[in-house]
Parts: C-alpha cells; sequence; structure tokens
C-alpha cells in the first residue's frame, strides 16, 4: 500500500490529536485526584530532591537527603536521570504541585501516542496512524502504569519502543549493498533511542537491548542481508556508551549497597509472577492482587493484538512490507511464551532478565504493535465509516480512561500524597529509605527518627532511639543515649559540615549513611570511621575538644571512567552519522 506524502498541516494535527488524547487520559485523575500508584512516593520526592540540588549548583545529583529520615541515600547514582529530571523541571515550571505529577503523565502518554504513530506511518494512512497512537495511549499497560503504579521511567517506553522497533527495521535502500543499507540514516537514531532507554528506566534498557537483537536477526533473516544485524550492534554499543556517565557508576558501585534485595523478595521474583498466580502466603496477598490486574491487562491485550492481526491479515492490509510486518507480528506469541512458567529456562539463562522482576513488564513492548494491529484492522477506506470508527473508538478510549480511574486508582495516605512528601521533605523530618540503597549490611528499618546532626556516644555501635514493632525508632533526648549534640552549620546535599566542642573522647554518630564516595575529614585531616553500626549511620571517632567536622562528596574514579566513555560514545555516534551522509545522497 502506497502511504500518501503529508502535507505540513496534516504533520501537526496528528500530533494535536494524540495531545489531546494523552490529556483525555489524564482527566479523571484531574476529577478524582491524583493516583498515589505503587512508585508515587519515590518518583515525587526524587524531582523535589533534585530541583533541590540544582539550587544547590548542583548539576547532577547523587544524593538524596530526605530518605533514612535526614540520613539520605544515593538513589540518583542508581536510577536513570531522564524522568527526575523532567519531573524536577516541571516542578520548577508548574507551582501547584499536584499538577506536576498530571503533566508528567500527560507528557508520557502523548509521546507513547507520537512514537507509535511514527512507527505506523511506516505502513498505514495518517489517519489510521494517528489511531493507533491513540489506541497505545489508552492501551491497557499503558493506563496500568500510569494510575496502579505511577512508573513514570516504564512509562517511557511507550515513546522509545515503538521508534527502537522503527529505527531497527527501516529499510530505505533495499537494493544497496549491505553498509549503505545500515548507515541509511536511522543508525544514529537508533543510538539515541538505545541511550534513552537505559537512561529512562534499568528494565526498559534490558527489554530494549534483547528486543533490538531479536528484531534485527528477524529483519536480517527476512532480508537476507547482514545490514540490520550491524545497524543494531553498533546502534547497542554506541547507546550504552552515551549512557556510560549513568551506567558505570551505577554497576560499579552496586557493591556499596545492598541492591540484591530488588530480586530477594518473593514478591519480586519472576517465578512468582506468572499469568493469574496465586499464593498461600498472606503476605504475598497485595501481589497477587496487583498481578490479578496485570494479568487481565495482559490476556487482553494479546487477544486484541492476535484478533486483529488475523483481521488485518485477511483484508489484505499487510500485503507489502513484510520485513516490518513479520517482526510486529511475532512481538504477540514470544511476550505470551514469556509470561508463561515454561519460559523459565530462558529467564535463567540470559543474562540480567531476571533482574525484570515481573514478566508482565514486556507488555510495555506489545502496545505499539498491538495498537498498530487495531488501526490496520478497524479502519475503512469510505471517509463516511471513519468518522463511525473515530466515533465508536472515542467511546471506547473514554471508557478505558474511565474504567483505569475506577478500578487501578490508589488512595493517597496522609504521609504519600503530594502535600505529605512535600512537608517532609521542607521540615526535614524525611521518609522511610528505598532497601535497596541501603549499606551492605545495614537496615534501614533501624534507622531512627528525629535525630540530631550529630550525636556523641562512648559505644559506637549504641542503638539510638525507641524501638517500635510497627515503625522506625524514634529517638528524643530524654533518652540519654546522646551525651552531647552538634547541629550542622552547613548543609547542602553534597556537603555537610558541623562544629562545635565535645566534652570527651568517643564518637560522633552523624546522622549521614555511610558510603565510600564521602570524603569525611575532622580538624582538617581524614577521619576515623567505625563502620559497626546496625542502622548504616557513619560512627566518626573524636577526642576531646573543638570539632571541625566536614563530609563532602567526591568524584570516584568510576564517574570518570563513565563520563569518558560517554564523550567517546558522542563522538562515535557523530562518526557514523557522518558516514551515513554519503549513503543519503
Amino acid at each position: 500500500m502506497k502511504i500518501p506524502r503529508l502535507t505540513p498541516w496534516r504533520r501537526l494535527t496528528g500530533p494535536a490529536i494524540l495531545l489531546l488524547a494523552a490529556a483525555a487520559a489524564t482527566f479523571p485523575q484531574v476529577i478524582a485526584g491524583v493516583s498515589c500508584g505503587h512508585d508515587f512516593d519515590f518518583h515525587l520526592l526524587s524531582w523535589l530532591e533534585a530541583l533541590n540540588g540544582w539550587r544547590h549548583g548542583i548539576l547532577y545529583p547523587h544524593w538524596a537527603t530526605t530518605p533514612n529520615f535526614g540520613a539520605g541515600e544515593p538513589r540518583f547514582v542508581f536510577y536513570p536521570p531522564l524522568t527526575w529530571m523532567l519531573g524536577a523541571l516541571l516542578r520548577f515550571a508548574i507551582k501547584p504541585l499536584r499538577w506536576t505529577p498530571l503533566t508528567e503523565i500527560a507528557l508520557l502518554l502523548w509521546a507513547t501516542g507520537l512514537g507509535t504513530r511514527a512507527l505506523a506511518c511506516e505502513l498505514l494512512t495518517e489517519g489510521a496512524a494517528t489511531l493507533a497512537g491513540c489506541a497505545a495511549i489508552f492501551s491497557g499497560y499503558a493506563l496500568f502504569t500510569a494510575y496502579e503504579r505511577s512508573a513514570f521511567g516504564e512509562l517511557t517506553g511507550g515513546l522509545w519502543i515503538p521508534l527502537l522497533l522503527l529505527f531497527a527495521l527501516r529499510d530505505r535502500k533495499p537494493g544497496a549493498p549491505w553498509l549503505a543499507r545500515a548507515l541509511d540514516g536511522s543508525a544514529a537514531a537508533l543510538t539515541l533511542v538505545v541511550a534513552g532507554a537505559w537512561l529512562s528506566n534499568v528494565p526498559l534498557g534490558v527489554m530494549a537491548s534483547y528486543l533490538l537483537a531479536a528484531v534485527a536477526l528477524a529483519a536480517a533473516l527476512l532480508r537476507r542481508s547482514w545490514a540490520p544485524v550491524v545497524r543494531a550492534t553498533a546502534a547497542a554499543a554506541i547507546g550504552v556508551g552515551l549512557a556510560s556517565f549513568f551506567l558505570v557508576p551505577a554497576a560499579w558501585e552496586q557493591r556499596w549497597v545492598d541492591v540484591k534485595q530488588i530480586t530477594d523478595d518473593p514478591g519480586e521474583r519472576i517465578e512468582n509472577s506468572w499469568l493469574f498466580a496465586r499464593h498461600a502466603d498472606p503476605a504475598m496477598e497485595f501481589h497477587d492482587t496487583v498481578l490479578l490486574k496485570a494479568s487481565i491487562i495482559a490476556v487482553t491485550m494479546l487477544a486484541v493484538a492476535l484478533v486483529c492481526l488475523l483481521i488485518a491479515w485477511r483484508r489484505g492490509a499487510m500485503r507489502g512490507r513484510r520485513s516490518l510486518w513479520i517482526p510486529l507480528a511475532l512481538i504477540a506469541p514470544a511476550i505470551l511464551f514469556l509470561l508463561l512458567p515454561v519460559s523459565l529456562p530462558v529467564w535463567n539463562l540470559l543474562p540480567e532478565l531476571k533482574f525484570l522482576q515481573f514478566p508482565w513488564r514486556w507488555l510495555v513492548v506489545l502496545e505499539a504493535p498491538m495498537a498498530i494491529f487495531l488501526a490496520a484492522a478497524v479502519w475503512p477506506e469510505r471517509r463516511w465509516l471513519r468518522i463511525a470508527v473515530t466515533a465508536i473508538c472515542m467511546l471506547l478510549f473514554a471508557g478505558a480512561a474511565w474504567a483505569a480511574c475506577l478500578a487501578l486508582t490508589q488512595d493517597c495516605d496522609a504521609d504519600d500524597s503530594p502535600w505529605g512528601l512535600q512537608n517532609a521533605f521542607r521540615s526535614g523530618a524525611g521518609v522511610a529509605g528505598t532497601d535497596e540503597y541501603e549499606p551492605p549490611g545495614a537496615d534501614d528499618g533501624l534507622v531512627a527518627m528525629g535525630l540530631p546532626g550529630a550525636c556523641l556516644v562512648s559505644d559506637p555501635a549504641i542503638t539510638l532511639g525507641a524501638p517500635s514493632p510497627d515503625t522506625n525508632p524514634t529517638w528524643d533526648p530524654s533518652q540519654g543515649t546522646c551525651e552531647a549534640t552538634l547541629e550542622p552549620s552547613t548543609n547542602s546535599p553534597e556537603h555537610l559540615r558541623l562544629t562545635g566542642s565535645v566534652p570527651h573522647d568517643g564518637y560522633l554518630v552523624l546522622r549521614l549513611r555511610r558510603y565510600p564516595a564521602w570524603r569525611v575529614t575532622l580538624n582538617g585531616k581524614p577521619a576515623e570511621m567505625d563502620d559497626q553500626r546496625d542502622d548504616g549511620l557513619m560512627a566518626i571517632d573524636v577526642q576531646k575538644g573543638p570539632v571541625d567536622l566536614a563530609a563532602d562528596w567526591t568524584t570516584t574514579r568510576d564517574v570518570v571512567a563513565g563520563r569518558w566513555l560517554s564523550v567517546l560514545a558522542l563522538f562515535l555516534c557523530l562518526l557514523e552519522r557522518r558516514m551515513a551522509r554519503p549513503h543519503l545522497e
């Protein structure tokens, strides 16, 4: 089928429709209130922390001060930067706090529609491609991610995955030599997509890498050319290189935290999250509730994809462009396989695949193909029928958004609401920490609330705060555990200074978690530290008399190495683009 060229005006019409669709998909939260999904508090606090770092002149923050009730954690070392930087920018620009997450959700859903539409334009007419973009916005998994999970990083997959498929499968010079086919102008764009996926969400980066390998191999077999594999290999290598400023420190510094907790929890294991799995353990009740919703969405999306694929094939919509249609058609059965227990050997065999935690995360890859098959199946040739189909789809999409609002919206506890998190951030009271970012051998649940900046003790392992069965311990001066206290004279996210005097020799327990990137000096000399505390707080050996203690975040060698790799990858990306120019002429 010949796709007509789009006029500039019509090119704007489609994105404008998708923007309205994204706003409509978010609108129920405007009426019913923000959904505080599973990851909502983590992301919103990250935006506040990042903006605070910028206000202190820190362009790329590493340390978040509010977790662990003011003792902090290195969350920005391990969580990719694109979504928390976007959230911080939106928080700076948008004053009403509740509008910040709603705006980011709407923008990411719009990006989902734009990415799907760009891929669909390779196969469908403009109207059908715009319908496909709308279908992706209102797909079950996109709404599940936005309403139930508030997983902003994973929402970016709606943009990166269809663009990855577009640039990996594009073949502008089918009769040219293999190098010209590989360097047809798509490799540099594919490189940026790979980097974008890794810099948005690590599980998304894992999925994107395996998807790229699979579709490149499928395209190579269909075209009988190594060009797709060459392009994918170069783009994957350079794309990971571009993201190395984040990936290298995140990989190297895993030894400095207890990152294994990501997959040690039974609820986070692949083998406990097959379609419609149920468990007798009462501790898995919440997990099973979420899994049931994800399973229903998965079965629905797979059914729609496969049925519409069959209808589109019967209608003749898939004639020609086999090297595009067939890889897209293979995605649905491949994902169905990965959702079933029979696929466990694959999960165990392929490196880092179990890091996804939940098999249903692969549904983000299904959004664009399903939407394209749907548009190809229902979009008619006659104008009046298009109006009817558009009206029906609008009703279905509106119903999907309100159904998601009713079934998936998560109520906000006082502490996890936007205002509760903002109050905890501004007051310095802090919130609980993230388990996988705690120092090895330490326990976030032992960090006391209400601690002073520094507490003088004789025993470096002493327990601070009165224990509680349901919450973290709480410290107050009347407990007598601190023989003297100091408060910071300088306290920015990556610089801490305490000055004063201590009445006797002992240990200053800082309200600051251990981490090797901190350089601590006492009276101008490197401080001696005791690392035996179960709560992971720093305990500094001090002598009687004046104290001038400084803790400064340092740039470690792995960070320097990652930055240089990113610079090298950027050079290679520009070089690849330059090499592609002769082949585009």
